[in-house]
């Protein structure tokens, strides 16, 4: 009986383009569905707040719709809607080619109506098993934000309650409400 070889990060890295979104899950390549317009939209805006304020402030790079390494042997590679990473971490300048060998300190993911909740705690658990100390899962059908972090409960946000990052954007806030507007 033949086995599958299980493809790796590096691997997937060089993969050709399938022509529809795919995430590398424990070396196993997993077609997933495309999203809608307002998914997109929800992570303009996100990508927006964060864009402008880590510039104005020198703080760090933001990510969108890109590979997010979250467990070795066998690989996952996660496809993170929008993610921040500072300069201390990954100096300013372009990104490498590759995935990165250090979590990003934000991540975001914007619930699809695909996504049952179920999938979106699976996904939530690698990138805080991975080292990311902050994941916001933000729910278009509520319009909340449900806060995630590595050493802490979850805290659901309302669309009037405030979205802020002491520890990795000082000073940064937005309420809710405006991610998805």
């Amino acid at each position: 009986m033949a086995t599958a070889t299980l493809m790796t990060a590096d691997q997937y890295a060089r993969m050709e383009d399938r022509g529809v979104p795919t995430e590398l899950v424990r070396g196993d390549v997993l077609e997933l569905s495309w999203t809608t317009p307002r998914h997109g939209q929800i992570c303009g805006n996100a990508s927006r707040a964060i864009v402008t304020f880590a510039e104005q402030h020198e703080l760090g790079h933001t990510v969108i719709d890109a590979g997010i390494l979250t467990e070795r042997d066998p690989d996952t590679v996660r496809g993170g809607d929008v993610w921040f990473i500072s300069y201390s971490n990954v100096p300013n300048g372009p990104l490498p080619q590759k995935y990165l060998d250090v979590p990003p300190d934000i991540v975001i993911e914007v619930r699809s109506d695909h996504d049952g909740w179920a999938k979106v705690i699976e996904k939530v658990a690698e990138y805080l098993n991975a080292g990311v100390p902050v994941d916001v899962v933000l729910d278009p059908e509520t319009e909340t934000a449900r806060v995630h972090y590595a050493d802490a409960p979850e805290v659901i946000l309302n669309a009037d309650d405030e979205l802020t990052f002491p520890d990795q954007l000082p000073g940064f806030s937005i309420r809710v409400g405006r991610l998805f507007e």
